[in-house]
């Protein structure tokens, strides 16, 4: 019988605009994670039908500020994976992540054009910033995603120099996309290497 995965280490995941509710693969990754006796931070993000830079970034850190100096995972979807690039832009590196994910961060012009989300539209696409900021990133995205008119590839991928996981038929990766239980990302975070699949 094939060895079970071991990973350990506590996962810090970061929701988007109006949470992740019910059936969301985030609120079942946790669940698993949980099950399986890993530790689960939910940063408690204000108001997440009216996001604020400064106060998600604000919660953000404090969600940070118990974790060990390196030995976490970040699983960061739509704005909160971009949230998660204006956080290292304007951060310290402490604490550092061992593996963040980046799921379906919308495009600059998609945030500008949604009136609750226009102050996140200046995302910061800084190549040594990513790579410094943890021992490795992967952005996974769907393919025909409305919030990426040009795709992840293109808006996040080739700025930021990454390799870029993309899933056929995923489109935003959520659960009107069919993704309530999403097996892909519990394999990865129950693994030690850093590529998605």
């Amino acid at each position: 019988m094939a060895r079970r995965p071991t990973r350990s280490v506590p996962t810090v995941i970061v929701p988007g605009w109006q949470g992740s509710g019910p059936g969301h693969w985030q609120v079942w990754l946790g669940e698993q994670l949980d099950a399986g006796g890993r530790e689960v931070i939910w940063p408690a993000l204000p108001d997440v039908d009216h996001p604020d830079l400064d106060g998600w970034l604000g919660a953000l850190r404090a969600a940070l500020v118990p974790l060990p100096e390196t030995g976490y995972d970040v699983v960061a979807h739509s704005l909160g994976a971009v949230l998660w690039l204006h956080h290292i832009a304007t951060a310290d590196a402490a604490p550092r992540p061992d593996r963040v994910a980046l799921v379906a961060p919308p495009a600059p012009q998609t945030l500008a054009a949604i009136g609750e989300l226009a102050g996140f539209t200046a995302v910061p696409l800084v190549i040594d910033t990513v790579r410094r900021s943890a021992e490795g990133t992967v952005l996974v995205g769907g393919d025909a995603d409305p919030y990426l008119p040009d795709g992840i590839a293109a808006t996040y991928g080739r700025p930021l120099k990454m390799a870029t996981t993309v899933i056929e038929g995923a489109a935003h990766i959520n659960v009107e996309d069919g993704h309530g239980e999403w097996p892909a990302v519990l394999d990865w975070c129950n693994r030690d290497n850093l590529a998605f699949f």
